[in-house]
């Protein structure tokens, strides 16, 4: 087992406080801002970090710290940082993430650009070399290969982009867990509007062609459903009843013939 030995406290930089907090004042731009000696930590031999509360507006539970060092065989220690940093309770921002990965459907606006990587797995190759991997020579190779050819496409979807893409619709407001799926009296595979599409995701999605369904124009799956189904039907109701037949008054008529 190895031990690992711990810098002793040097005693300079320890009861250097009022070194550490004229330095810090001297850095901010407010005095007022650094607040109470909070304690410090022995960073190495001979370097130790006080920290200090900071009072600063919107910054609840951050401190102050402040490095001091002193050279060997010296008596006075020397400034050589001094750092805001966030403390357990502190409001921090969140984790930084890169916008690619924070695009979500919906989010581009016309004339946005969003780039798809050459190594994308979603999709692969129009012509590809098998399984062998492609470096970029080979990847603009294949683009050009397609143009000429007038294929369209240099790139076409893989069975993982498509096993996505499949789960996502699958999830999402055209599948069976949406709300209006979830009370509809029947599902769109007994449908007249379902329009069939070909491919691998035959006998799972289909198109709505119903106008006047909120799917229509978009891909739903087999289970999914809507009251808009073509079957449905209104409850018939009561036959009414019939009138009695009109009464006649003639009451005042009987009185003018009286008089």
């Amino acid at each position: 087992m190895t031990t690992i030995a711990r810098a002793k406290p040097d005693r300079a930089t320890v009861a250097a406080v009022d070194v550490a907090r004229d330095a810090l004042i001297a850095d901010v731009d407010d005095p007022r801002d650094v607040g109470e000696h909070l304690g410090h930590d022995v960073e190495g031999e001979r370097v130790v970090t006080h920290r200090f509360a900071c009072t600063r507006k919107g910054y609840v539970g951050w401190h102050w710290c402040v490095t001091l060092v002193r050279a060997p065989r010296q008596k006075h220690v020397t400034v050589a940082e001094t750092v805001l940093l966030p403390g357990e309770e502190a409001i921090v921002a969140p984790e930084w993430v890169p916008y690619r990965e924070r695009i979500r459907p919906g989010d581009l606006s016309p004339g946005d650009l969003l780039p798809v990587a050459d190594d994308d797995p979603r999709l692969v190759p129009t012509y590809s070399f098998g399984d062998d991997p492609l470096d970029a020579d080979d990847k603009a190779q294949i683009r050009q290969v397609a143009k000429d050819l007038g294929l369209g496409r240099s790139r076409t979807l893989s069975p993982e982009g498509r096993d996505l893409a499949a789960q996502r619709w699958y999830d999402g407001d055209g599948g069976p867990g949406a709300p209006i799926a979830q009370s509809a009296p029947d599902q769109c595979t007994s449908c007249g509007f379902l329009m069939r599409i070909a491919g691998p995701l035959a006998e799972t999605f289909g198109v709505c062609a119903n106008g006047d369904a909120n799917d229509d124009g978009r891909i739903v799956s087999f289970d999914h459903g809507c009251g808009a189904h073509s079957e449905v039907r209104l409850a018939k109701k009561h036959e009414p009843q019939p009138l009695p037949e009109p009464v006649v008054d003639d009451l005042d008529a009987s009185l003018i013939e009286t008089f």
